[in-house]
């Protein structure tokens, strides 16, 4: 096994594209530490690593919503010694009812979820990474964030506020040894995405392009990261996506909102 104390952080690693950036990167070498709230999954993700690509893969189960979430994650890496050279802020949920039907609660977690945990995560571990002398950080944004649509609001506002400050990061960090990349995914077919109307079509919308595999999804995303690119927006599909629909009227919107019936 390899002895090392280089690591990559992945949150969200239990499943869907979380596990596939785990997966990938235990295939390159790297130790992973797997952050997530299913604990099981995340055993059975870390010996499944362990033995395959004989890299260290160890498991913090916990709720990043969580208002110390990310003190505590850097703090397993301090206690442990582990150097950061890797960050994938990946953990995600979506929330479908209407925003003031939503439980107070479910708005503040998918608030602290992609937003302040990610965030607080960056701020504590550029340091790290610049004084290592190296660092990358791939933050996941969506098509949604250009959308303010009904029902998913919530999710493309928040996904919204990853791809500013995650700009932000990356301009700040020009000409220092760390890189701020973000991926800007369209529907990617994972739990994430199960049980939502579209996702009858999902062979069709595969076809399409619409509907993008998170096996492809997380290799197109690392290989942006490793060549320290400002954004990832891998398909065609989702460029005219993010072009056309701000141009949607609010009675459009709500018309669709009405038929679909999310």
């Amino acid at each position: 096994m390899r002895t090392d104390k280089t690591f990559a952080i992945v949150t969200g690693a239990a499943s869907g594209m979380g596990r596939c950036y785990a997966r990938q990167l235990a295939e390159m070498g790297y130790g992973v530490l797997l952050v997530d709230i299913n604990g099981e999954a995340l055993q059975a993700l870390s010996l499944q690593l362990t033995k395959e690509h004989g890299v260290p893969a160890p498991t913090l189960c916990m709720d990043l919503t969580l208002a110390d979430a990310a003190e505590r994650v850097v703090r397993e890496c301090t206690d442990n010694g582990w150097q950061v050279k890797i960050l994938i802020n990946n953990a995600g949920m979506l929330i479908t009812t209407p925003q003031a039907e939503t439980e107070p609660e479910r708005l503040q977690r998918i608030m602290a979820l992609h937003c302040t945990t990610p965030l607080l995560l960056c701020r504590h571990l550029i340091p790290h990474m610049k004084a290592h002398g190296r660092g990358y950080i791939l933050n996941i944004s969506s098509i949604s964030a250009g959308m303010d649509w009904p029902v998913i609001g919530m999710y493309g506002c928040t996904k919204q506020f990853v791809k500013g400050y995650s700009r932000a990061l990356h301009i700040e960090c020009m000409g220092t040894p760390v890189s701020v990349t973000t991926a800007i995914f369209g529907a990617v077919d994972t739990p994430l995405l199960t049980g939502l109307p579209f996702m009858r079509y999902r062979r069709l919308l595969r076809c399409l392009g619409f509907l993008t595999t998170p096996e492809r999804a997380t290799r197109l995303a690392l290989k942006a990261m490793f060549k320290r690119k400002e954004r990832l927006i891998p398909n065609l599909s989702d460029r005219l996506v993010i072009l056309l629909c701000p141009l949607m009227p609010s009675w459009l919107l709500h018309a669709l909102a009405q038929r679909i019936k999310l």
